[in-house]
């Protein structure tokens, strides 16, 4: 291989590894942007904040375990599909406050919740779409936020964040808990 052609593929190669790092760590990558229709949920919910979550009084980790323990999923009544949803919605202002966390699943119809369980109605809206990257649930959903947040601070995140709702879709790809990936929706105007 002659020393041009070396030159050509190690330039193909640095940019790659660029691009690559740039996604993993918030860089210039743009999310993309979708509509979503209305939806309902419904699921077991949660009062919290970030700075909460933060301390060993986190709600979510409990929340995810109650999910689980006690076959939450099983006992949803239509569920439109097999995906779990975390929403994140009533904000009390914007990510530094108090907000609501449902875990459950997207129903294609819901007179009444069952018991134990409340019902959501996600009004029809414009999403930045984040995904994560693959590995640890919890470590590449915290990763995302992060990104998240420093995409929303720097104006990048394709639309101002309108704190109505948010959530993170649990599909195929986030069965294995050890190598997941997830796409979290974050409403914007």
């Amino acid at each position: 291989m002659n020393l041009d052609v070396k030159k050509g593929v190690f330039c193909v190669a640095g940019v790659i590894l660029m691009v690559a790092a740039a996604a993993c760590l918030g860089g210039t990558l743009k999310p993309s942007i979708v509509e979503r229709e209305e939806f309902l949920v419904v699921g077991i919910e949660a009062r919290t904040s970030n700075a909460q979550e933060t301390t060993s009084e986190g709600v979510i980790p409990k929340q995810w375990d109650r999910f689980f323990k006690e076959g939450v999923l099983g006992k949803i009544p239509n569920k439109a599909d097999s995906n779990i949803l975390a929403v994140y919605t009533e904000y009390a202002s914007d990510r530094k406050g108090e907000y609501t966390y449902l875990l459950g699943a997207k129903v294609s119809a819901a007179s009444s919740a069952p018991t134990g369980m409340a019902i959501l109605r996600v009004s029809r809206s414009r999403y930045a779409v984040v995904t994560t990257g693959k590995g640890p649930v919890g470590k590449v959903v915290r990763e995302a936020w992060q990104k998240i947040w420093d995409l929303e601070d720097h104006s990048r995140l394709g639309g101002q964040r309108t704190y109505q709702a948010d959530f993170e879709a649990y599909d195929e790809r986030s069965r294995d808990p050890q190598n997941s990936q997830v796409d979290i929706y974050v409403g914007v105007r």
